[in-house]
């Protein structure tokens, strides 16, 4: 279960790249600090090297720049300066600067020993290490090359020891105790143990509380999301930090849950409007046909009361049929035709047809068109023509005028329809295109179901354009429609 956790898979991995830089980071300065202890120590033990050689009437080696195994020039040798053959060297003498280079009291006890290739002993400092010491040493140590330098020996860990043979057949050793050195190595590992435990215990609280932080919009995101689906559409999802990945993620979320709400607060004031409006003719049906059965009736009576039984149920038809419509506009299932037609003469034809409905109402249509052609579906957009003027006529005053206009503008067929009505209260002009929706005063019709708008502007999106609607109470109101030419 831990592993399945993001916020425990990523502190893990953290945690192991973490360890892995402070390991390297570690055993990097412990091999620097130990290479310079162990240099330190071979420069002193060659330092004495060559004093001893020089006691033993040597050359002295030449320059060093580091121990042997770092490439040491091999020694030089001036000719006269060695015995020759069958020759014994002069005997060997202690010098002050030679005791005080192999001090007893030195903390390092340095040591020498000069054997001759037969084991013979010719000289050695006056402190020694253990007799154990010498057998680990090397029996080949007199046979080598002269012009070749010999590899130091760490002899059991706790004693560090050069040798060197002449071309006499001496052999020099040279060592000394590395136990302070190998004391504080010990305590530089103690001490990069310890910080690094520390940066370690750092890094990794630091790291949980980053990754906690980090991965904070994620609980808030599951939580809101959970009481979202308890019902509680109202919940959005706070975040502290908008600019990062999550913040902006959880901004697109709350955009979202607010569309889902104001989405199910439309189909539940959808529902219970369409309820509404099919309530009245269901009750108009029930209630004709309870009087009739009630009571006998003569023959008008009875062709009453069907008369008024089919005016609710065509109202009811017609409802239903608009309902079914919009769904599929809604559902992107309504198939529309695609063909070029001109605007203009639709706009003629729709006025004249509602030429005998503006003749009733004493008004007068008044054109200023323009071809316009576009592509689409002709008995759609003659629909919403009729529509909009009918309302243009029935909302009008007396011996008012409805104008129409169109016109092509930035690849636009632009068609406005205007009245001289009493307007749109401005606090009702942003609902006029929702369903159901009935505008006070002057926009209440008897008969009027509030969805004609709503089927408009389905259509006019449909062909990818658009439809708005300006008013000026008192004055009148203009709806303008835009639909694409291509």
């Amino acid at each position: 279960m831990i592993f399945k956790s993001i916020k425990w898979r990523l502190q893990l991995w953290y945690g192991l790249v973490l360890v892995a830089v402070l390991v390297g980071f570690g055993v990097t300065a412990y091999q620097l600090e130990r290479n310079r202890q162990f240099r330190r120590v071979d420069d002193e033990i060659h330092r004495r090297i060559g004093s001893v050689v020089q006691q033993l009437h040597r050359p002295p080696r030449g320059p060093r720049q580091g121990p042997p195994e770092e490439g040491f020039p091999p020694p030089e040798f001036r000719e006269g300066d060695m015995p020759g053959p069958g020759q014994q060297p002069p005997p060997f003498k202690f010098t002050p600067q030679l005791a005080a280079l192999f001090d007893t009291n030195n903390p390092d006890q340095y040591y020498f020993a000069v054997e001759r290739r037969n084991g013979e002993e010719v000289a050695h400092s006056d402190f020694q290490p253990p007799a154990s010491i010498a057998e680990l040493r090397p029996h080949d140590a007199g046979t080598g090359s002269p012009t070749s330098p010999q590899p130091p020996v760490t002899l059991t860990g706790q004693w560090r020891e050069f040798h060197e043979h002449l071309p006499s057949g001496e052999t020099i050793y040279v060592g000394c105790s590395i136990a302070r050195e190998q004391k504080e190595l010990r305590l530089e590992a103690l001490v990069l143990l310890g910080v690094g435990g520390v940066i370690l215990f750092l890094g990794m609280a630091g790291g949980w509380w980053f990754v906690g932080r980090a991965l904070r919009p994620i609980s808030e995101i599951s939580s809101t999301a959970a009481k979202i689906s308890a019902g509680d559409l109202a919940q959005r999802i706070n975040s502290e930090d908008a600019e990062s990945e999550l913040g902006q993620l959880i901004a697109v979320l709350n955009s979202t849950f607010a569309r889902l709400e104001t989405a199910f607060a439309q189909q539940k004031q959808f529902a219970s409007d369409a309820a509404h409006e099919l309530r009245t003719p269901v009750s108009v049906i029930l209630t004709q046909t309870q009087m009739t059965l009630n009571r006998e009736r003569d023959a008008a009576g009875y062709k009453q009361t069907v008369e008024a039984c089919q005016r609710a149920a065509q109202r009811m038809r017609k409802l239903i049929e608009t309902l079914l419509e919009l769904a599929r506009f809604d559902a992107g299932q309504e198939v529309l035709k695609r063909q070029p037609f001109d605007l203009s003469r639709i706009v003629s034809d729709a006025a004249e047809m509602i030429q005998p409905l503006a003749g009733e109402q004493n008004v007068k249509i008044i054109s200023n068109l323009k071809p316009a052609t576009i592509t689409g579906d002709s008995e759609r957009i003659f629909q919403v023509i009729t529509n909009l003027m009918t309302n243009a006529i029935q909302y009008n005053r007396p011996n008012g005028e409805v104008r129409l206009k169109s016109e092509v503008h930035d690849g636009l067929a632009i068609l406005e329809i205007s009245d001289t009505g009493n307007g749109i209260a401005a606090a009702d002009l942003p609902h006029v295109f929702e369903r159901f929706y009935r505008a006070d005063k002057s926009r209440t019709g008897a008969g009027n179901s509030g969805l004609g708008l709503s089927i408009c502007k389905a259509i006019v999106e449909a062909h990818g354009g658009t439809i708005e609607v300006s008013s000026v109470e008192a004055v009148g109101t203009t709806f303008t429609v835009r639909l694409p030419t291509n």
